[in-house]
């Protein structure tokens, strides 16, 4: 069992470049990968997509990659003298239409399209994008293994439980037998009651409250619930993501149990009830980061 929320940070180093890949992830419903590069190496994404989607499968992933000359230095930009001066025409001309002050300083200017641009790559991209690779791969690694350690404790967690509902549940199957014969002797004594001055079949009679007290009869729910406890058990040996498979079980056992929590006219077991609903709850919370 993997959890969805990890961080890795991988690095090579080439003749000519350093790359850094730093690598997030958080639980998502589907697999989400959004990644930001340098503008001139925008061309390399769709590699680096393939490698994360080769090993997982949920989660939203942001990967960040940077990249430097040997000794630290950036990677030079190249300012378009020409375009910057013709947005500060146009944006005079902007400002006089308008009747707006012109307040932009040179960080302003730097974010508009085309007036910095990084250094021409095309010669190198190669190289970039083996060690690219090799750095994303190691931040991988590094968010699998972070991955597997947060799955463990979550699966540990989930185990003790899904291990408590199922003693909750035994404890309700215990009560069944005695509430499906107060059950019966409830309703024939309220049915006596209503009748009292009318001659009944007694044999119809007995076949009236035994029909009626086997729609409060909870066995089917409990052993329905027994089984759902036993899958969502098996579950965690599994070689594959099962946080989908466990949040239909929780589905299905919310749904079980709150049959059971409607059938029953018991204090005791609206009370285990109560306490499973609880456990469950708990469960759902921990699967939502589930890959």
């Amino acid at each position: 069992m993997k959890s969805m929320t990890g961080y890795g940070r991988g690095e090579a180093q080439g003749c000519q470049y350093r790359v850094m890949v730093e690598m997030r992830s958080v639980n998502h419903r589907y697999l989400e990968i959004s990644s930001r590069l340098p503008k001139q190496l925008n061309m390399l994404e769709e590699m680096l997509k393939k490698l994360v989607q080769a090993e997982l499968h949920r989660g939203k992933v942001d990967i960040f990659l940077s990249l430097e000359q040997p000794g630290g230095k950036k990677v030079e930009l190249t300012l378009d003298k020409e375009l910057t001066i013709a947005y500060h025409n146009s944006l005079k001309q902007l400002a006089a239409l308008t009747e707006l002050p012109l307040t932009l300083s040179a960080q302003d200017f730097a974010t508009l399209p085309g007036v910095l641009t990084p250094e021409a790559l095309a010669d190198d991209v190669e190289e970039i994008a083996l060690l690219a690779a090799a750095a994303l791969k190691e931040a991988l690694t590094q968010l699998m293994q972070m991955r597997g350690r947060e799955g463990q404790n979550l699966q540990n967690d989930i185990a003790s439980r899904i291990a408590r509902l199922r003693f909750l549940t035994e404890e309700i199957n215990a009560l069944a037998p005695q509430l499906l014969l107060e059950q019966q002797q409830k309703l024939r004594k309220r049915i006596e009651e209503l009748l009292a001055d009318i001659s009944v079949d007694e044999a119809r009679l007995a076949n009236e409250v035994a029909y009626l007290a086997d729609k409060a009869d909870i066995n089917e729910e409990l052993t329905r619930l027994h089984s759902h406890c036993e899958q969502a058990e098996a579950a965690f040996a599994l070689d594959e993501p099962v946080g989908r498979r466990l949040d239909f079980l929780l589905q299905e056992m919310n749904r079980e149990i709150n049959t059971v929590g409607s059938k029953s006219n018991s204090l005791n077991i609206s009370n285990l009830v109560i306490e499973m609903k609880s456990e469950l709850e708990k469960i759902r919370e921990q699967v939502q980061n589930i890959e």
